[in-house]
């Protein structure tokens, strides 16, 4: 249960301009937005955040911020964006093998090196105090441009604003991964759930 109200019917342009972007963009009204409208600045700089980083970040490969981002509410614990995580790596047409390894990261074959840098930088801004080694970052240098550094620790920071907002207000799944599996072959051949 969420420890605040969650709005259900927005009041003022703000809010109403928030949900009507929740439910084009999620397909219905997503309990962070419902949580972030009992505060409006929040939720225009929220809101703000998230839209500057959908229309400017794009120097990273969708499926590399997909699984640090992944990784980065994994690591934080967030029922909320993991569940929607599994959601939008798939969409994005991931292997759900691999997303589901993402805590596995450094035993699994599935990732390459480029990802486990990326992967190992999410790993070590997440944790606290958030310091990266030098040979960490010459490793990062060896793969990524300077450009796609800065965007690599933005969607860092960024999942770590969200994973902790949320989880911090007790938002749990709603579901998204749900929708990932084939219901039946999965049955079938008892493939283990999205979540």
């Amino acid at each position: 249960m969420a420890h605040v109200e969650l709005i259900e019917r927005p009041r003022g342009l703000v809010r109403r301009l928030a949900f009507r972007y929740s439910r084009r963009e999620f397909g219905r009204i997503v309990e962070p937005t419902q949580a972030a409208a009992q505060h409006a600045g929040v939720l225009v700089a929220w809101g703000s955040m998230e839209m500057a980083a959908a229309r400017g970040w794009k120097k990273l490969d969708v499926s590399l911020r997909d699984l640090v981002v992944q990784l980065t509410s994994s690591i934080i614990g967030c029922p909320w964006c993991v569940d929607y995580g599994y959601y939008e790596n798939l969409q994005h047409g991931a292997d759900p093998a691999k997303v589901r390894s993402v805590l596995a990261w450094r035993d699994s074959p599935l990732f390459d090196e480029r990802e486990r840098v990326a992967l190992e930088y999410a790993e070590t801004a997440t944790g606290s105090p958030a310091e990266v080694p030098e040979d960490l970052a010459e490793r990062l240098h060896r793969h990524f441009g300077e450009d796609e550094i800065v965007e690599l620790a933005a969607w860092v920071a960024l999942e770590n604003f969200r994973s902790r907002f949320n989880a911090g207000l007790g938002l749990k799944s709603q579901g998204f991964s749900d929708s990932c599996e084939i219901p039946r072959v999965a049955q079938q051949i008892d493939l283990p759930h999205a979540g």
